[in-house]
């Protein structure tokens, strides 16, 4: 049964941007950085700018989509939990059928951006869908869901890069698992904010599957990252601008690592953290770009 939104002050638009999460920059672009690592990188820092464009504003389209579908998911499940029950559709601010129509509009939004690709990139943005699309089951029924959702966003590196060389080699796979375990990561720390309420209402997440080990568990998947994307920068030849800027982002994870080891973390420091990786990221890309040129 469709549910009745609730008397809203806010403009309709502002309710959907809220939807899409476009008040919360942070998550879109780290959905972004991956794809840019990998147009940067397939084309030896220098990408036709209307590749980029099309690279930036998929990634949107897409993020935007994966938005909507996951709060449609849980707009039962979301009221329950502190950090999201003020979501317009846990709130009943919006609509269903509202959602379902912005839901739409972005999968078109991205579809009609992914016409612009080569066949290979374009599969791969079709397989990509199921992953977006199931992602939030998996948090009710699969130990690790963050893994599903690193997945997904591997696919991110897959399309760019291809969408450049026309094909996947071995540094692609290098970046993929790069991305992959950042993800990881990077999710692992946000889902510690949201443990107490998972464990009540019996949802998933790798915050509950490592328990007292997600710390280490983060340790190992950053630590990860670091040696893969050293493969890839020897793989394919990056400068010394490379090598400098994954030191400092190596910095940057050790000094969450250790801070994640105390027995006493404010609430907050672990958006904080998810915050920071939007930068180390974007460092990294930085590296990327200037050493390949």
């Amino acid at each position: 049964m469709l549910e009745t939104p609730k008397i809203n002050p806010e403009p309709l638009w502002l309710v959907i941007m809220r939807l899409l999460r476009w008040n919360k920059p942070e998550g879109r672009l780290i959905l972004m950085i991956p794809a840019l690592w990998a147009v940067f990188l397939a084309a030896a820092g220098k990408p036709p700018l209307p590749l980029v464009g099309v690279i930036i504003f998929g990634s949107i389209a897409t993020s935007a989509a994966g938005c909507v579908v996951n709060d449609l998911w849980d707009r039962d499940i979301d009221p329950q939990v502190e950090r999201t029950r003020d979501r317009p559709l846990a709130s009943r601010a919006l609509s269903v059928k509202i959602g379902i129509v912005v839901g739409i509009v972005s999968l078109v939004c991205a579809a009609v951006v992914a016409f612009y690709l080569n066949p290979l990139s374009f599969w791969l943005s079709v397989a990509a869908v199921p992953v977006i699309v199931l992602y939030p089951g998996a948090k009710r029924v699969f130990p690790v869901p963050q893994l599903v959702l690193s997945i997904a966003w591997g696919f991110a590196v897959l399309i760019s890069w291809s969408a450049v060389t026309a094909n996947i080699t071995a540094p692609t796979w290098l970046l993929w698992g790069a991305t992959v375990l950042w993800t990881l990561g990077f999710d692992t720390i946000y889902a510690m904010s949201d443990r107490q309420d998972d464990q009540r209402i019996g949802i998933n997440s790798s915050a509950l599957f490592f328990g007292k080990y997600a710390p280490t568990a983060i340790a190992v998947f950053l630590i990860g990252t670091v040696i893969l994307l050293a493969g890839v920068g020897l793989l394919v030849n990056l400068n010394t601008a490379f090598w400098i800027s994954l030191i400092l982002a190596s910095i940057g994870w050790i000094w969450q690592i250790i801070r994640l080891q105390q027995p006493e973390i404010p609430h907050s420091a672990y958006g904080e953290m998810f915050r920071q990786n939007v930068w180390i990221g974007f460092l990294i890309l930085a590296g990327m770009i200037i050493g390949s040129l």
